[in-house]
C-alpha cells in the first residue's frame, strides 16, 4: 500500500492536535448492471492524470483507492477527500463506469477475484492461497502522525477496547455479491481469516513487537512488513499510527468523522502512556467475541464490552467512547462537529444500515448501488 504521510523532511510532531490522513479503498461498477468490474488499471490511469500521487490501484482488478495528503484540521481533512472522490468519479463517468464506497461489492462475480499483476501480489498468492477469493473488500485506514515507535505500540494497547465500537459505528459492508450476509460489517468477518489480521496483541514494548513480528515472519505468514495486517500497527515506513478497523464509510463526512476520532484516540492514549499507564490487557478472545458483535449488528442494539465482559447498547458504548476522547477533540477543535455527526449516524443509521433500507424500499440490488453511487459524492 501506499503512502498516505510522506514528507523528504521530518514533519513536526504536534502531541495535542497531529497531522491525520486518511486512505479510502473504492469498487469500480458497471452503472448499468451495478455490478463491479475489473477495470481498474483504465480508472487509474485517467485519474491520476489528475490527483498524481493520491491515487493507485488495490490488490484486485475492482478496485481504486485514493489518500489525502496530511492535515492538521477536520475541515482540510474532509475537503480533500470531497475532492479525491469527485475526481474520482468523474474519471469513471469518462470511461462510463461508476465508483462506490462501500466494505464488499453488493452485485457481481467476485469469486475468485481477478488480482492486479504485480511480483508482491504474486507472492502472496502463493503464501496466502484461497484467502484472497474473498478480497473484493475495501475499509477506510486512517493514518495519524507519530514518529515515536515505542509510543505508537504503546499507544495501540489503549486502542484495543475501542476498536469493536468503531467497527459498529461505520459498518457499511451488509451485503456479498447478491446475498444478504445478515452482518452490518461482513467485510470484518472475512478479513479475520487472514492469520496476521484483527486486533493486535498486547505488547509490553516496542522490542516486544520486533520480537513478535520477527517469529511470524520466521513462520512464513508474513510476506513483508506490509502484510501485518493488525487493525492497529506502527507503519513500518511511515511516522504514523495507522489505525485500519472499519469498512469504507460510504460519505465524505463519516470518513471525515472517522479521522478526527481516531486521532482524538491517539491523543488521549499518548498522554496515557506518558503518564506511565499501560492500557488494560484484554484478553484475546474477549476482543474476537466483541469483533463478532459489532460486526453482526453495528449501531442496532448491543454490543460487548471486552473490559467488563458485558452486553451494553451501542449507543451507549459510542456515548462512552465520546466521552473519553472529549478532551482531546476539544483541544482539536473538533468537538462540535463530531457530536453533531454522531447524533447525525445515531438518528440515521450507519452504512450497512441506509444499504438495507435502500433494498427494502423496492426489493432490488441495484438500488443500494445507485444509493451508494450518489453518496460517494453527497451527504445521505
Amino acid at each position: 500500500m501506499t503512502a498516505t504521510i510522506e514528507s523528504p523532511v521530518p514533519m513536526p510532531f504536534a502531541p495535542l492536535c497531529p497531522l491525520v490522513g486518511v486512505e479510502e479503498e473504492y469498487l469500480i461498477v458497471d452503472p448499468a448492471t451495478r455490478a463491479v468490474v475489473p477495470r481498474a488499471a483504465e480508472l487509474f490511469e485517467r485519474a491520476s492524470a489528475e490527483l498524481g500521487e493520491l491515487v493507485c490501484t488495490e490488490i484486485t482488478r475492482y478496485q481504486l483507492e485514493a489518500k489525502t495528503p496530511p492535515c492538521s484540521a477536520a475541515a482540510e481533512l474532509e475537503g480533500h477527500l470531497r475532492r479525491l472522490r469527485a475526481t474520482v468519479a468523474a474519471a469513471a463517468r469518462g470511461l462510463g463506469l461508476a465508483v462506490v464506497a462501500s466494505g464488499t461489492p453488493v452485485l457481481g462475480d467476485v469469486v475468485p477475484p481477478l488480482i492486479t499483476e504485480h511480483p508482491r501480489y504474486g507472492v502472496g498468492i502463493a503464501t496466502y492461497r484461497a484467502l484472497h477469493d474473498e478480497q473484493t473488500i475495501c475499509a477506510g485506514h486512517v493514518h495519524v502522525h507519530l514518529p515515536d515507535r515505542e509510543r505508537a505500540v504503546l499507544v495501540s494497547n489503549h486502542l484495543r477496547p475501542w476498536l469493536p465500537v468503531l467497527i459498529s459505528m461505520f459498518a457499511n459492508s451488509p451485503f456479498w455479491a447478491g446475498r444478504d450476509t445478515g452482518y452490518a460489517s461482513w467485510r470484518a468477518l472475512t478479513w479475520s481469516k487472514w492469520p496476521v489480521a484483527g486486533p493486535p496483541p498486547y505488547f509490553r514494548s516496542l522490542a516486544h513487537f520486533d520480537e513478535t513480528v520477527a517469529a511470524l515472519t520466521a513462520s512464513g505468514a508474513l510476506v513483508d512488513p506490509g502484510t501485518i495486517f493488525w487493525d492497529v500497527r506502527p507503519s513500518s515506513r511511515l511516522p504514523t499510527l495507522e489505525v485500519r478497523v472499519t469498512d469504507v464509510p460510504s460519505t465524505a463526512e463519516e470518513s471525515a468523522l472517522l479521522a478526527a476520532m481516531v486521532r482524538g484516540l491517539v491523543v488521549t492514549f499518548l498522554a496515557k502512556v506518558e503518564a506511565g499507564d499501560p492500557g488494560p490487557m484484554v484478553p484475546g478472545e474477549m476482543l474476537r467475541v466483541a469483533y463478532w458483535r459489532a460486526a453482526r449488528d453495528g449501531l442496532d442494539g448491543y454490543g460487548f464490552d471486552p473490559v467488563s465482559g458485558t452486553l451494553q447498547p451501542a449507543a451507549e458504548l459510542v456515548a462512552s467512547l465520546l466521552d473519553v476522547i472529549g478532551p482531546a477533540l476539544e483541544e482539536a477543535g473538533d468537538l462540535e462537529m463530531v457530536g453533531e455527526r454522531l447524533a447525525h449516524l445515531l438518528r440515521y443509521g450507519t452504512g450497512a444500515a441506509r444499504q438495507r433500507a435502500a433494498y427494502e424500499r423496492n426489493g432490488r440490488f441495484t438500488d443500494v448501488v445507485d444509493l451508494l453511487t450518489e453518496q460517494l459524492i453527497d451527504e445521505p
